[in-house]
């Protein structure tokens, strides 16, 4: 009996359908990275973020809540008649600061309790009316003359109760590694302004722990980022060899960068004017620290921190001058987000193609 050929059917319909899959997956792709794009183009700019936010008023203005009126900031006369005082909620070395009420909105009065700290009261308020931006808190109102400044109001606090804030069950939905990424980018974002700010390259000082750092900003109620405390904010202007030092005593330990530490070691004691200045890149090497803070130990975190290994490990040169700008870091943190949410999003999709 005559064998029949094995090779005699061969069916086409399978290879088509194989490359009507692929254009079709090929779709997905492009239709997900559009959709993507749209989200985090959505989240620089109609959620506040963006560089030009249209919610802010004129200078010299403000709005509160859902008011579409601005008013101008209040004067001492203004602040002294309509602001009431409800309990004390904080007080630093420079200033008291006052949950308050103002026309039935919560508002926060801050007001100086060391007289010989008025310079640094007052460099705070300079700073907070020049650097008035989606970054930093909105300030409402100020007397020097009495060393009062009021400002904004968010409920949640600094940044210091952020872990807490994530277990209460109204916020735990928040507890994933795109959102605490995305908080880590606000801070990031903060830094690059600060560092190319309208005033200049500035400085922020009031870093020397982890725990100082996360008291200079507040968290607000839509999980954004704002910087709070800018009384430690000195130039950096390289052209005219203008740097900096961050206080006049030693800072000690390995959160503060290497050029911040007493350089002569401990047979030299600690001398301010022998002590070399720096520049910017101080706060460079610490966005790691912080960082990992915001990622925290949720399901994902440690990828991400994967992700991130080689820019963080650029943050902690030695050399100042090799460590990235503040954009660099920004830009990477992006593009980790991006995907990041697009593999999780088509988990697989690499392999098929």
């Amino acid at each position: 009996m005559e064998k029949k050929p094995h090779f005699v059917r061969r069916e086409f319909p399978p290879r088509e359908v194989s490359s009507v899959s692929c254009v079709l997956l090929l779709a997905a792709v492009l239709l997900l990275n559009a959709l993507l794009y749209l989200y985090l183009n959505k989240f620089y700019t109609s959620s506040g973020r963006a560089e030009a936010d249209p919610s802010l008023c004129p200078y010299g203005y403000f709005k509160l809540g859902v008011g579409k009126n601005c008013s101008p900031w209040l004067s001492c006369e203004a602040i002294n008649r309509e602001v009431r005082k409800l309990k004390c909620v904080g007080e630093g070395a420079v200033k008291k600061v006052f949950l308050s009420e103002w026309k039935e909105n919560k508002v926060v009065l801050s007001q100086l309790t060391n007289s010989e700290l008025k310079e640094d009261f007052l460099h705070g308020l300079k700073m907070l009316k020049a650097l008035q931006s989606k970054h930093v808190v909105r300030l409402l109102g100020y007397c020097e003359q009495q060393f009062t400044i009021l400002t904004e109001y968010h409920p949640l606090g600094s940044l210091r109760g952020l872990n807490e804030t994530l277990h209460i069950p109204k916020y735990k939905g928040m507890n994933t590694w795109h959102r605490r990424l995305m908080l880590a980018m606000d801070y990031v974002s903060i830094i690059r302004y600060l560092h190319s700010s309208p005033l200049g390259t500035l400085v922020m000082c009031d870093s020397n722990d982890l725990d100082k750092v996360l008291s200079q900003y507040l968290l607000t109620s839509d999980f954004h980022v704002l910087v709070n405390d800018l009384d430690a904010l000195p130039l950096v202007n390289r052209s005219a060899g203008m740097l900096v030092k961050c206080g006049h005593r030693e800072v000690q330990g390995e959160f503060v960068a290497p050029e911040q530490r007493w350089p002569y070691g401990e047979e030299v004691p600690f001398e301010d004017d022998l002590m070399p200045p720096y520049d910017e890149k101080t706060d460079i090497w610490k966005i790691p620290d912080v960082s990992n803070f915001f990622l925290g130990h949720v399901e994902g975190s440690d990828i991400v921190r994967l992700h991130l290994f080689d820019i963080h490990a650029a943050c902690k040169k030695k050399d100042p001058a090799e460590r990235p700008s503040a954009q660099e870091v920004l830009d990477t943190y992006r593009k980790v987000l991006t995907l990041l949410i697009r593999e999780a999003a088509m988990p697989g999709t690499r392999e098929m193609l």
